[in-house]
């Protein structure tokens, strides 16, 4: 075991940081791509919707984001005032509501790709494939532990 008196305690400070340059990063490419009104919160959602391919229910989303169904329903609201998805009401439950793209979200994909390739060749370029599977299964042992 290591010496945890020697450690810096300064892991959560690093990681809210590193969130931070990302977040503002994301911004500003979105900007540069003309991309208004959206926030790193927002791509969240997009990025699941782009993945499964069909509509998500806002429970789903919620789960697969890590918020809750109110804050989550917050962030589609403010996608659907912009024109990027939409609502419908599921054919065997009417309480349900399904969010699919719009076609004006889908077109943002391929932007948002490059920014996600961008911000991982960021944070995993100076690393070994080693290093940055290592990288990976220590931030989730960390995570796991909360």
């Amino acid at each position: 075991m290591y010496n945890r008196i020697m450690l810096k305690h300064n892991v959560l400070s690093l990681v809210a940081k590193i969130r931070d340059k990302a977040n503002k990063r994301i911004v500003s490419e979105l900007e540069a791509n003309q991309i208004t009104g959206i926030v790193p919160s927002h791509g969240d959602i997009l990025m699941f919707l782009y993945r499964e391919k069909q509509p998500l229910t806002v429970k789903a989303l919620a789960e697969k984001i890590h918020r809750t169904q109110p804050t989550t329903t917050v962030l589609i609201n403010k996608l659907e005032q912009l024109g990027y998805v939409e609502r419908t009401k599921d054919e065997k439950d009417s309480r349900v509501s399904l969010i699919t793209l719009t076609e004006r979200g889908r077109e943002l994909e391929p932007i948002f790709l490059a920014i996600s390739q961008q911000i991982n060749d960021v944070i995993y370029g100076s690393l070994s494939e080693e290093q940055s599977l290592q990288l990976e299964q220590l931030l989730e042992q960390v995570h796991a532990q909360f």
